[in-house]
């Protein structure tokens, strides 16, 4: 893999974490389980247990059902906003390990894919419920199909 397509998918993996926060690290602990991605003898080597896979898949479910709740605040605000970037940094990391590139690399560029997708999901979301005249729910739910979409295709190319 090419540095430039290495950094491109660590900045997509962090920008999928800004439009759902646990989908990249379900797809990531999924790819680790199913031998995709090697993170064996590195501090995240525990990803690949089934603990970690079925905590991030219930997780990430959790998320698709509560994004949909009238009290859930905007992905903007600081709590969400933070939860959004240490998820894309935590996979940038685990990504990086998994190709012995700088972890370093891997959490900066995520964690700037998560910005970007984080305020990119948020303004698309509403610009398309606004323009389509189609309620909330459908363009939420077309962005959980593409943010797990992307998370499975960018672990798959590790």
């Amino acid at each position: 893999m090419s540095p430039a397509e290495l950094y491109l998918l660590l900045f997509a993996i962090g920008f999928v974490a800004g439009l759902r926060t646990v989908t990249p690290p379900a797809a990531v602990a999924w790819a680790a389980h199913l031998g995709w991605i090697n993170l064996s003898g590195t501090r995240l080597s525990f990803l690949s247990s089934i603990l970690a896979v079925a905590s991030f898949t219930i997780g990430a479910a959790a998320e698709y059902v509560t994004d949909q709740l009238p009290s859930t605040p905007a992905r903007t605000v600081p709590v969400q906003l933070g939860a959004r970037i240490v998820s894309g940094g935590f996979c940038g990391a685990a990504l990086a390990l998994a190709v012995g590139q700088p972890v370093i690399v891997g959490i900066i560029l995520a964690m700037v894919g998560a910005v970007a997708g984080t305020y990119g999901g948020y303004y698309a979301r509403r610009n398309l419920v606004r323009s389509l005249k189609v309620s909330d729910f459908a363009v939420a739910v077309a962005e959980d199909l593409i943010a797990l979409g992307a998370a499975f295709f960018i672990v798959s190319r590790f």
